[in-house]
């Protein structure tokens, strides 16, 4: 949350006064992008409503958690959070407590009669009520929640707050192109927890990203469910994804666009031209694929082979030889045998991912693959541990090919751990470190050499 300073009730100015300060609030965030561009529109909201950020939960007046349902461990998570909650609320009974999110979503009447001490859950689509629900908090007793999901297939998001446009300075931000998702893969709860795919107009896209970069950003990472499905059923008619970044491209001082994460049915030719001649568009990649296995992938009902993704990634590397390939992979699917799982680790080996988010299956209530039989879970354990392994060799063998390479880098300060140390991403998202001075360098655009490999990346020396 940054350094900021507890304002006392005491000390805060009587409402209706002019800078009136009403409280403070904390935001604990689990989950994807997505959710951390839905935590900042509600602390804009609470800001505009006249509250500051608390240095820490146990002071705030206003706590939200904006919670995650793609696996059980985020959720588990949530709960114990909301089981600390229960002294502080005891002692402060004016503490408003709000979850919302994807858990919040799929299981509002289960957390209020877990947890009697939450004043409101809100849904995905809800976050524009965060106003309401606190001032009916603040002022009755009464539990409430608001659910709604759009109903219509490829709906048109056009209700997305301007508050947007009213953001503080960022080097980076992240900006939704679209929610909800109409894939329906058989181990995913997404479009339960978010709807069904609806996309956001494209002058609303551009006049954000625009008044973002005049804030001082340099990099956005545009954000979807399947993002390169992006502009059915858009008033002004079809806006393909391709067109879209080339759009976006020709807004003065944006120097990086990103996006995430690409379905790969939906990766086509004119998309991989894009990242070979926009300049702002950067050469990296990440689509997920899951499992390595056909007959996995259609019992996930991933809607492409291996064969389909293969394709993708050979005129990725070759129209753009320097790009950067990630990927999501489930180990422990229900049903997956251990030549299944063989191929998976096959295809690891094939294409020789940059980077690979990991995962053993976790069960979703109300999902098709839930029903299924599971796969002990040791047995999932025991796949993932080995999947690692792979991937570890892979990425440590390819950032070992980097060294002596040169890589433009943003500058996003210093690092956690050693302030003489300067952090930044390259283009191809590979995590850099080198020493300089964050004062001067913080937010440019500088070339670093690779000198040294390590799993998450690699450090240098700026030349």
């Amino acid at each position: 949350m940054g350094n900021v300073t507890f304002v006392s009730p005491d000390s805060r100015p009587k409402p209706g006064s002019k800078g009136t300060v009403r409280g403070t609030y904390f935001i604990q965030t689990w989950g994807c992008q997505m959710n951390e561009e839905d935590s900042e529109q509600m602390a804009l909201y609470l800001r505009d409503m006249g509250f500051q950020p608390a240095s820490s939960w146990r002071d705030a007046e206003v706590v939200l958690l904006n919670t995650c349902s793609v696996r059980r461990k985020p959720e588990d998570k949530a709960l114990s959070f909301l089981g600390e909650l229960v002294p502080i609320k005891e002692a402060r009974p004016n503490m408003v407590i709000g979850v919302a999110g994807c858990m919040a979503q799929i299981k509002a009447d289960y957390i209020r009669q877990r947890n009697p001490h939450v004043d409101f859950v809100i849904g995905t689509a809800q976050v524009s009520k965060i106003p309401e629900m606190v001032d009916a908090a603040l002022h009755t007793k009464r539990f409430r929640k608001r659910m709604d999901l759009p109903e219509r297939k490829g709906a048109v998001v056009t209700d997305i707050p301007q508050r947007n446009l009213e953001r503080h300075s960022k080097l980076k931000a992240f900006v939704p192109i679209q929610y909800g998702c109409d894939k329906f893969c058989t181990f995913c709860i997404v479009p339960s927890t978010r709807g069904r795919e609806r996309s956001r107009p494209t002058e609303h896209i551009v006049q954000e990203v625009r008044r973002l970069v005049e804030l001082g950003t340099k990099e956005v990472t545009l954000l979807g469910q399947t993002v390169n499905s992006y502009g059915k059923n858009l008033a002004e008619g079809r806006v393909p994804f391709a067109q879209l970044l080339q759009l976006l491209s020709g807004i003065p001082g944006l120097e990086r666009i990103r996006y995430t994460s690409p379905y790969p049915r939906d990766f086509k030719s004119d998309l991989i031209d894009v990242i070979r001649d926009v300049p702002q568009v950067v050469e990296y990649c990440h689509m997920p694929l899951q499992a390595g296995s056909d007959s996995e992938l259609k019992r996930m009902k991933r809607l492409y082979t291996r064969e389909s993704f293969r394709k993708i990634v050979q005129e990725l590397r070759a129209k753009i030889p320097d790009i950067g390939i990630t990927t999501d992979m489930i180990v422990g699917f229900p049903g997956e045998t251990e030549e299944e799982f063989e191929e998976t680790l096959d295809a690891m080996r094939e294409f020789r991912f940059d980077g690979a988010y990991m995962f053993r299956y976790s069960p979703r209530p109300g999902t098709p693959a839930a029903l299924e039989e599971q796969i002990p879970l040791q047995v999932g354990k025991d796949r993932l541990n080995k999947l690692i392994d792979v991937q570890t060799e892979i990425v440590m063998e390819i950032n070992e090919a980097q060294i002596g390479k040169e890589f433009e880098v943003l500058v996003e300060g210093a690092s956690p751990k050693d302030p003489g140390v300067l952090q930044g991403y390259s283009r191809c998202f590979r995590m850099m470190h080198f020493a300089g001075d964050a004062d001067r360098y913080r937010g440019e655009l500088v070339t670093v050499r690779a000198t040294q490999a390590y799993k998450w990346g690699l450090s240098g020396e700026i030349v």
